[in-house]
């Protein structure tokens, strides 16, 4: 005779916003590629950014002025000392911080408290078409930023 299958309650997971995304997300690290990766090479040091190396970059990017996200890798491997910052986790990482801003300021935060995404991602790039903010805001971000309307 069989034993009877123990019923497993099904439990409700609260859904995950994409703070809790970027809170949890793993520290910044630096690794030695063992192959060939997106153009970069075998036995490269390769930076793995973190949601906050970003932010703290985005911080930094006065305001009115731009970055591209190749400008952003380079200078985030130079300050790490690796020859390259991974492009899918920088990428990855980019939209979530993005996602959390547009989270923030569509919840009445003070734009100057949210890390301004809109310094990096280039309206009608890959990541910015995923953005659930749209090109809009990106667009209206860097113009009020460049002529204060």
């Amino acid at each position: 005779m069989s034993r009877p299958s123990a019923r497993r309650k099904a439990t409700a997971k609260p859904a995950s916003t994409w703070k809790t995304r970027v809170a949890k997300a793993k520290a910044a690290h630096v690794v030695v590629t063992e192959s060939d990766f997106a153009g970069i090479r075998a036995g490269s040091r390769l930076l793995i950014a973190s949601p906050d190396i970003l932010v703290r970059y985005l911080m930094q990017i006065p305001s009115g002025e731009t970055r591209t996200i190749q400008r952003l890798r380079n200078e985030l491997a130079r300050r790490h000392r690796a020859d390259a910052t991974c492009p899918v986790t920088t990428a990855i990482y980019l939209r979530a911080v993005a996602e959390a801003g547009w989270e923030d300021l569509a919840g009445g935060a003070d734009r100057d408290a949210v890390p301004p995404f809109w310094r990096v991602i280039e309206p009608g790039s890959p990541i910015a078409k995923r953005l659930s903010c749209g090109n809009a805001v990106l667009e209206r971000e860097r113009a009020f930023e460049r002529d204060g309307t």
